[in-house]
């Protein structure tokens, strides 16, 4: 561990463990300053809204906190880049997570750390509790289980089910790419891709590629075995709808001609031989953290003409999950959503897409003073502290919803609350 390391390691420590520990808390909404206030609150006034939540379910968003409240669910399988340590070693990062969903949404978020690695058994679990919440964020939970844990859950629950190391980096990057292809003048339809990682991030963003208009013939797949093409042996159920009709079988042999590589796995995994290799005007996300797949310096040098993007913060074009998550619950919960669908993740990539094309609020410019916040090569995907995420993003993602007829109100209701600045 490094000297810059060692003490952002103990400065986190100080942090989380300053009085009160940990990163949240619970506030009152209603009087509680007299006995009337008191007999509203709970008996024997409660019994109201119970009675009306037994004629019609719809109701407890009315008359409880599940409209705004979402649940923070993990068994701590994959936290970070950490590895399975546990669902009680995940509780920061849950917090954490639900500190980003108040702070950017105004979302009030719960976390539960659930200590079940059986797949059946936390799938019942979270089945049980889901009417406390109007949406339940899937966190660090490993692959292959992820994709089962998330694809039963949807059929099991009338709330949305997200599992957010899929959807949000595969919203994220498609709504970064979109600029960069524009800025590359090149077409989704038409790119070739290579996909470096096949994990949960990697598979949910090749579905979302597809939904977005990209050619299933020009993506190939590379997992650490090389490419996954058709006839390769021990294929998981998971990687093999992906498999491609091709004779490339190493992560070199994919680059070559490829317009957009998209980086899902460890570091330094691209070499300058492989970006020499591909199309002109190329784009280059490496997400791998905290060690990008190849660093913005050296690709830089290796090729002018290229568009890179990271997972970090210290470079420009980060994609974080924190531009997509927030804001998609946000649509989804003015909207009473049942569930998060295609339409709906693909309208919040194109409404994060497009602020980039618009001015940028003078907040965001003298934050970022150094930067030129116009869309360019350094410049094709918004801020985190963007504040026009929560009402454009999420409305975007409440419009779709309702035109693909899965939200539950008649029309869109505005964002009254705004997030602390």
């Amino acid at each position: 561990m490094s000297i810059a390391e060692d003490t952002l390691y103990k400065t986190a420590l100080d942090y989380h463990r300053r009085k009160p520990a940990g990163k949240l808390s619970i506030k009152l909404t209603k009087p509680t300053n007299s006995a009337q206030d008191l007999s509203l609150a709970y008996s024997p006034g409660v019994a109201a809204p119970v009675l009306q939540i037994a004629k019609d379910r719809l109701t407890a968003y009315d008359y409880t906190a599940k409209g705004n409240l979402v649940g923070i669910i993990s068994n701590g399988s994959a936290i970070l880049g950490l590895g399975n340590l546990g669902s009680l070693a995940s509780k920061p990062v849950m917090e954490g997570k639900a500190v980003l969903f108040k702070r950017f949404a105004n979302i009030d978020a719960f976390d539960l750390e659930v200590n079940e690695a059986d797949p059946d058994r936390f799938v019942a679990i979270v089945q049980s509790l889901a009417d406390t919440f109007g949406g339940i964020n899937l966190e660090d939970i490993k692959a292959p289980e992820c994709f089962y844990i998330e694809k039963k859950l949807q059929a099991l629950c009338d709330v949305p089910i997200f599992h957010d190391d899929q959807h949000g980096t595969a919203i994220v990057t498609l709504a970064a790419l979109l600029n960069a292809l524009l800025i590359q003048r090149k077409k989704l339809a038409a790119v070739r891709f290579v996909l470096m990682g096949a994990g949960a991030a990697a598979i949910a963003t090749i579905e979302l590629l597809l939904h977005a208009g990209a050619d299933r013939k020009n993506i190939l797949l590379v997992d650490s075995n090389g490419v996954v093409y058709e006839g390769r042996k021990n294929v998981s159920e998971v990687k093999a709808p992906y498999a491609a009709r091709t004779a490339a079988r190493t992560l070199a042999d994919a680059c070559v001609g490829a317009d957009v590589f998209l980086g899902f796995s460890v570091g330094n995994m691209l070499t300058p031989d492989d970006l020499k290799a591909m199309a002109s005007r190329p784009i280059v996300f490496a997400c791998a953290n905290p060690d990008p797949e190849m660093k913005p310096e050296l690709a830089r040098v290796t090729r002018s003409d290229v568009i890179m993007a990271t997972g970090r913060s210290d470079y420009p074009n980060q994609v974080n999950n924190v531009l997509a998550f927030p804001y998609i619950f946000a649509g989804a919960l003015q909207t009473r959503a049942s569930q998060i669908n295609m339409a709906m993740k693909v309208a919040c990539a194109k409404a994060i897409s497009k602020l980039v094309h618009e001015e940028t609020p003078p907040q965001i410019r003298k934050l970022y003073k150094k930067e030129d916040l116009r869309l360019g090569a350094d410049y094709i995907i918004p801020k985190p502290m963007d504040p026009r995420l929560l009402t454009v993003v999420g409305q975007a993602v409440a419009q779709a919803a309702q035109a693909s007829g899965v939200a539950r109100v008649p029309r869109v209701r505005s964002t009254k609350k705004k997030p602390k600045t």
